[in-house]
């Protein structure tokens, strides 16, 4: 039966899918290729994001919280404005993204770049993280990054992978219900979470470098996840989580400051 599974395995992963580059390496070097379902092209995720980003608009609007800080929302869109022309360092098509930022009053921590390049940012992580410009643009980036990369797309993917390969998992080795929800959690701890940090480092490095090309310090990037984890204390430990510790990825946006600080000097 063992070598069954084994047999097995390799299908789970190759049925369907293509290797894809989504980005240029860019001066970080973030090279890796990327495996997604072939039936579910880049346009098709981006019709998606796009049907929810509007609903997600149309209930703030709703409830009177859409775009009323009119003075943070000016300060977001300058700053989209230097970091979006930055994109075609890492892929070319993305100039011609249909790009929108709005904002919603709300307290949360949190801000998002949808696929196909419409960005949401909440007032709680500028106003309670008293975000300069250079740490805005940080997050703007790391958020851009992460839809130039169409993580959005591979978590899909993996998504449909690992459901794939749970159910075959079951199927030959004939596991009840609690078998096969431990074999859901090895699924999702074993192979979903450690891509997730991976997209995560990702983003962190491509942000860093959008932002150096468009003007903003570097350095800000260590600033911003001193205070995000000043805020998150009590977060689930790294191994449990699809991001990074904030001393971990602190470290290795350190490391990588000095190979984009000629372009944030060139820049300036």
């Amino acid at each position: 039966m063992r070598t069954r599974l084994l047999l097995c395995l390799p299908f789970i992963w190759l049925v369907g899918c293509e290797t894809v580059q989504t980005t240029q390496g860019g001066t970080v070097g973030v090279n890796r290729e990327q495996r997604m379902i072939s039936a579910l092209p880049a346009e098709q995720v981006d019709q998606m994001a796009a049907k929810a980003y509007s609903e997600l608009l149309a209930e703030a609007k709703s409830k009177g919280v859409l775009n009323t800080d009119t003075a943070m929302l000016k300060r977001l869109r300058g700053i989209s404005n230097k970091l979006v022309p930055q994109v075609s360092h890492f892929r070319q098509d993305a100039r011609s993204w249909n790009w929108e930022v709005n904002l919603i009053k709300d307290d949360q921590l949190n801000a998002s770049c949808m696929p196909g390049g419409k960005i949401i940012f909440f007032t709680g992580i500028v106003d309670k993280l008293k975000l300069t410009d250079d740490e805005i643009a940080q997050i703007m980036g790391h958020e851009i990054a992460h839809a130039l990369r169409e993580h959005g797309r591979e978590a899909i993917s993996r998504a449909y992978i690992g459901q794939t390969g749970t159910q075959l998992v079951g199927a030959l080795l004939g596991l009840g219900e609690v078998s096969r929800q431990a074999a859901d959690a090895a699924v999702q701890y074993g192979l979903m979470l450690p891509n997730s940090r991976s997209n995560e480092t990702e983003a962190d490095l491509i942000g860093l470098e959008l932002a150096a090309r468009a003007g903003y310090k570097p350095e800000a990037a260590v600033t911003l996840w001193q205070k995000m984890g000043s805020a998150s204390q009590g977060a689930p430990p790294e191994f449990l989580s699809t991001h990074p510790s904030s001393g971990g990825r602190i470290e290795n946006l350190r490391n990588a400051i000095p190979r984009v600080q000629p372009l944030y000097e060139a820049a300036r």
